[in-house]
């Protein structure tokens, strides 16, 4: 039985099933941000770089608070707060639509119309890059990007300073 043969390995490199779920996440990854024509540009493309699965820290995925405020004065937005409904009533960034953590992944789901029916804006689609989440300091933010990745928003991205930023930039 092959498994008999490899977990004495895994008493010898306690860290080689932590190494195979890494490498299989990167590989994934790798496929999902280019189309390959082939699976070995794929392993190509991973042995020179080195994402992590689910993470949401790349220059790439983050919108900074000049980034956000250029967004928000051009209405070239769709910023969802994914903070609790009490925190956001306490106060959130103009424009934001509360959209909490929880509940992210069921509302990212529903068709258009009822999206728009639910929360009163329009719904994102796949493909669009104005996409950003928000929460209090970039935790559940990354979270909340991770989530609509796996459901295909490749362009979302998250403004990783949060309201706590925010609050602080703008001096209020």
């Amino acid at each position: 039985m092959i498994i008999s043969r490899i977990s004495p390995h895994f008493t010898l490199f306690p860290l080689l099933p932590h190494l195979l779920s890494r490498c299989f996440c990167q590989v994934v990854a790798g496929v999902n941000r280019s189309s390959y024509s082939t699976l070995g540009s794929v392993f190509r493309d991973f042995t020179t770089s080195s994402p992590k699965c689910g993470d949401a820290s790349n220059n790439a995925s983050v919108v900074t608070y000049s980034q956000l405020k250029t967004m928000l004065s051009t209405h070239d937005i769709q910023l969802f707060d994914v903070r609790n409904l009490d925190e956001y009533q306490a106060g959130h960034i103009p424009n934001a639509v509360n959209i909490p953590l929880g509940s992210l992944e069921e509302s990212l789901k529903l068709s258009p119309e009822d999206f728009q029916q639910k929360f009163e804006v329009r719904a994102p689609e796949k493909d669009d890059d104005n996409l950003v989440f928000h929460c209090q300091s970039g935790k559940r933010s990354a979270k909340a990007l991770d989530i609509a990745r796996q459901l295909g928003f490749s362009r979302a991205r998250h403004y990783k300073g949060g309201y706590s930023e925010w609050v602080e930039r703008e001096g209020k």
